[in-house]
């Protein structure tokens, strides 16, 4: 058997991915350098997408000595950096046109400032705006139970408690003797005051 066999060395032995890499790449660009250039490293501005291939300590040493903006003075780099903000695309400057009419800062109609200030409820004037704040319109149970209360839809919510105290006093069955008809109205009144406070109005 020979010491080194060819095949027997694929059977046993995981290929190194890397032994493959650096039999394929070039040598190293660097001068006097044998190795194989396994790493980019980029050629400089005004050549972006071209790269020269290093070894891997070559590139390391290349890459500590690389300023893309070297030979530049400081006005073309801040220039650059400018320019960058915009994806050095060109700009206009606002107004330099004197054809063209600027539009309004909102929309009075359609959105915007105006719009917004007419929608929005500030019903304790915290923000300072004019008028009333603005009523809250019952829905159709909490009329109904308002009017059970024998209220209006102005009511506060001290009025319905005060309102609800009285009527109870009223109508509870001890104070009435078991009367069966002021039971009801007591039933219709403590309902009408559940629905009210579900609702937040008390």
């Amino acid at each position: 058997m020979k010491p080194n066999p060819k095949y027997f060395d694929k059977i046993r032995v995981r290929p190194d991915p890397e032994a493959e890499a650096k039999a394929r790449a070039p040598l190293c660009q660097w001068d006097g350098c044998n190795e194989p250039g396994t790493h980019r490293a980029p050629v400089g501005r005004m050549a972006e997408g071209q790269y020269f291939k290093f070894c891997f300590h070559h590139v390391r040493e290349y890459n500590k000595g690389f300023n893309y903006f070297s030979g530049l003075a400081d006005s073309e780099i801040a220039r650059f950096q400018k320019e960058a903000l915009t994806g050095h695309r060109p700009t206009w400057t606002m107004g330099a046109n004197s054809s063209t009419r600027s539009a309004p800062d909102f929309a009075q109609q359609r959105s915007g400032r105006a719009g917004y200030y007419a929608r929005m409820r500030d019903p304790f004037n915290m923000f300072g705006g004019q008028g009333t704040p603005r009523q809250r319109k019952a829905k159709p149970l909490e009329a109904k139970a308002l009017e059970t209360l024998g209220l209006d839809s102005k009511a506060s919510g001290a009025d319905i408690k005060a309102r609800y105290k009285e009527l109870v006093k009223r109508h509870h069955p001890d104070a009435n003797g078991g009367d069966r008809g002021s039971e009801e109205r007591f039933r219709d009144v403590l309902q009408a005051y559940r629905v009210l406070k579900q609702a937040g109005l008390c």
